[in-house]
Formats: structure tokens, sequence, C-alpha cells
């Protein structure tokens, strides 16, 4: 599936609604195997470490839902609740991490591992031989046209870490990294046990989705199905403070008005 970009803010003023206090933005039709999905994005406070996620559903989420709809969950915004959160100040950079960074590759959607620090948390998290041994085997995957070769070997713990992006529109990621969802099976029963809300833990952006976790009542639905329902990513890669997307299947009824964003080939480096 090719990759969706959108440059800038998608909370365009004319998509936005409110009821019982909650701010949120549509985010258009999709559909999915036959099925039509309109998308919410829920408006929220920067969400800071140590906050209750479920509490947090609660406020925004909940005066939303409706029984059928499935909302998804950025897995940025759950790890920060849970403290998975790791501070440049904790990260002592050597010479390893500022010589292999110069040769990592750059996403169109962050710094990657060419941040020094990032690859630092990587060395600190599973070794330095074993980063050693994975940009071996990622420089030898590159002469082959493999990309990706680095983060197989690492595994998604590595993969997962975001932040410490210069550029962020949020101070706070600018010095920060956030690590992968601890338990994201958990994360999501606990939110529907306690809640009722069905939920989806993904990691999303610009190229692709994940879903990483979902709550048992959707245990029948397909990973690609759900990850299909927000492929353009809804959530947005700026500073919307949407981190949750409702999804809701409206079968044949008129969706809301939509002003659409227009996609562009490819973002700027």
């Amino acid at each position: 599936m090719a990759a969706i970009w959108y440059e800038g803010n998608r909370n365009n003023e004319q998509n936005r609604r409110e009821k019982d206090g909650v701010v949120y933005y549509i985010r258009g039709l999709r559909e999915v195997d036959g099925v039509r999905y309109e998308r919410y994005g829920i408006k929220t406070h920067f969400i800071e470490k140590g906050e209750d996620y479920i509490e947090v559903l609660r406020k925004y989420v909940a005066p939303l839902y409706q029984p059928g709809d499935v909302v998804t969950l950025g897995e940025k915004v759950i790890s920060m609740c849970q403290g998975n959160i790791v501070t440049m100040e904790e990260v002592k950079v050597g010479f390893w991490a500022k010589f292999l960074s110069k040769f990592a590759y750059r996403s169109a959607t962050g710094t990657g591992l060419s941040e020094p620090y990032k690859l630092q948390l990587a060395i600190d998290m599973k070794g330095l031989p074993l980063v050693l041994w994975a940009s071996f085997r990622s420089a030898l995957g590159k002469l082959r046209g493999k990309r990706g070769v680095f983060f197989e070997i690492l595994g998604r713990e590595i993969a997962g870490i975001d932040g410490f992006y210069p550029h962020s529109q949020f101070d706070t990621y600018k010095t920060t990294a956030v690590l992968s969802t601890t338990d994201p099976v958990g994360v999501c029963a606990a939110i529907y046990e306690k809640l009722g809300i069905s939920c989806v833990l993904v990691d999303a952006n610009d190229i692709d989705v994940e879903v990483l976790g979902k709550s048992p009542d959707l245990n029948e639905v397909t990973d690609a199905n759900l990850a299909e329902r927000i492929r353009d990513n809804p959530a947005g890669q700026d500073d919307e403070l949407t981190p949750f997307i409702l999804i809701r299947d409206i079968g044949d009824a008129e969706a809301e008005p939509f002003v659409p964003l227009v996609a562009i080939d490819k973002p700027e480096h």
C-alpha cells in the first residue's frame, strides 16, 4: 500500500465540531471491505508523563462514543501515560553512536537513528555488539537494495523509539524519547473492561500503520482491516493533538460535510 502524505496541521476549522464540551474534527470517509467509515479526530490537551489513560479516555472519548464505534489510540500517548520515556539528560552519547549515526538512514518523517542520542539509546538497550552486528548486516542489505535489516535484528523495541526530534512542534519531544507501550493488548483490554470502548493501539504515521494491540471484542477483525480504516493517518503528524481517532460505521447514512486535505507526492526532508 502506497504511503499517503499530507502537509501541516489537519485540524481545518471548517471540519471542527463540538459536543458536550469535547472538540473533534471530521476526518472524512474511508471505505474498507464495502463498509463506509467516518472518522473523527478527538482533540485533547497535551498529555504528559504519568497521566491515567483511562481517565483521559473517559474525559474525551466516552462523551462521543457509541456502541459499534472503534477508537484508535496513538502509541506515543499511551507510552507517555505509562511513563515509558527517556530524556536526553539520561543518555550519554559515546563514540560509536556518533560514528554510526553518520551512516544511518534519515526518513522523511523524522531523524531516525541518524540522531546520535537515539542511536545511543539503542546501544544502551540492546548492547553495543548487537548494534554493531545489526549495522553491519544493514550495510550489506543496502548494497542488495534491502532496507529495514537493522530493525529486523534489533526488534520493535528499538524501531518503536519515538522522539529526540529537534524540529518537533512540542518542546517535550525535542529532548524526550518515548519507548514502546508496555502490554498493548492488556491496555486495550483494560479500556474495554472499564469503559466499554472498543479500541486498537496503533503505531501510525504517513508511511504505515501497525496494529500493536486490540480489545478482545475485536479479535475476529483482522489487523489489516483495522489498519486500513486509518491508512491515511487521520491523527496527523503535526501539532493536531488528536491522538484518538473514533471510527464509526455510518452505513448508508449521509456523511458529515467535510473539507478534504490535499495529498502531496512526498514530504520535504
